[in-house]
Parts: C-alpha cells; sequence; structure tokens
C-alpha cells in the first residue's frame, strides 16, 4: 500500500494514516494503547478484549475503504483510530442490532450503509486533553465519502458522549442515559445530521 501519509504533526504527535496492511506491523503497540484506554474505568474490559481486537484487525485491513490513523510520539504510538466502510445488508454481529433498533431499517441502510464507519478510537490516558483524539478523528474522516461517516458509543461514558458532541457530531438514537445502550453518532459532515432525532 506504500508509505503511510502524514496528515498532521504539531510538537508532540505525528499523525500517520494507513490504508492497509501494513498497520499489522504496529500491533504490539495498538494492543498497549488499547489495555490502557479500555481496561479502565469507565470501560472496564480485560485484556482479552484487547488480544481479540488486534486479531480482528487480520481482516479488518482487507475491509472495504480501511484507513487508519497513529499518532507517534517520537517513536511511541501514542494513539489510534480505525474506520472502514460499512457493507449493505447491515450487519447484525457485534452492537450493530441495538443501532438498527434505535435509528430503524431505513434510516440504518440509508445513513450508514456505504459511510465511513469509526470502528475504535484510543488514546492513552497521559495524552489525554491534548486534542489527539480529536486529530485522530479527523485523520479517519476527512476523505469520508460525501462527508458519510458514524460510530457507536455506549452511555456508560459520558466521558464520550461529550467528546463527540463536542466535535460536532449529531447524536442520532437516545437510549436511556442511567442505562449501558448503544448510542449513534452522524459526523459533522453527514448529510444526514439534520435529521437526527432530538431527545424526548
Amino acid at each position: 500500500m506504500g508509505s503511510p501519509a502524514v496528515i498532521g504533526t504539531d510538537s508532540r504527535f505525528d499523525i500517520r494514516v494507513f490504508r492497509g496492511k501494513d498497520l499489522l506491523k504496529h500491533a504490539d503497540a495498538l494492543y498497549s494503547v488499547y489495555v490502557e484506554a479500555f481496561c479502565a474505568p469507565p470501560w472496564n474490559e480485560d485484556e482479552e478484549r484487547a488480544v481479540e481486537f488486534v486479531g480482528r484487525l487480520v481482516d479488518g485491513v482487507r475491509r472495504p475503504g480501511f484507513t487508519s490513523a497513529l499518532a507517534f510520539a517520537g517513536a511511541e504510538v501514542a494513539g489510534f483510530a480505525t474506520a472502514w466502510t460499512t457493507v449493505a445488508p447491515f450487519p447484525t454481529d457485534r452492537c450493530y442490532p441495538q443501532a438498527a433498533a434505535g435509528l430503524g431499517a431505513r434510516r440504518t441502510v440509508e445513513w450508514l450503509c456505504g459511510a465511513r464507519e469509526i470502528d475504535e478510537l484510543a488514546v492513552r490516558p497521559s495524552v489525554r486533553g491534548t486534542g489527539l483524539a480529536a486529530g485522530l478523528l479527523d485523520a479517519v474522516t476527512y476523505d469520508a465519502p460525501e462527508g458519510r461517516s458514524w460510530l457507536l458509543t455506549s452511555v456508560r461514558s459520558p466521558r464520550a458522549v461529550a467528546f463527540y458532541r463536542r466535535q460536532g457530531w449529531a447524536q442520532a438514537t437516545h437510549p436511556s442515559p442511567e442505562g449501558t445502550g448503544i448510542v449513534v453518532f452522524l459526523g459533522p459532515r453527514h448529510p444526514a445530521r439534520t435529521q437526527a432525532p432530538l431527545p424526548l
């Protein structure tokens, strides 16, 4: 796939975009970032989930539209984002059924299929608050087809929900804030963002 493109730099980080299997050269670093980001509250995942994530990447890098971004602080990976094109028919594994139930069949197909789906976004705790997560998110969505990008997160992390809102993402589903439901967000340039229903 060629060398990764360096699409953003500041005095602390170089953000590089990878479009295919070259990302797998950094599997150990991705595992390490994942553990630091998600094995602590509010996610409280075990390290086996990090192993599963890295294992999924072997297939993920072959998905249509696969795009990833790694942030380097010197030689260390400080954060990453992964994304790909959502296929049709809409997937039925993982958390996808909750997304489809929240949007309804027509909106799921029209808004999500064929769009750039953010699979994971993670930064080390030591670099939170630096703007790095926002930079990684921009890196994997800036060339989304027709501006159509979307993601899922959980209401059990009010911090994540608030972060996406601050970045201009539109919340399209509204599960109970006291629960553990899945929230669909549409990207800042998604043409359907103004049609997203408001909370009751």
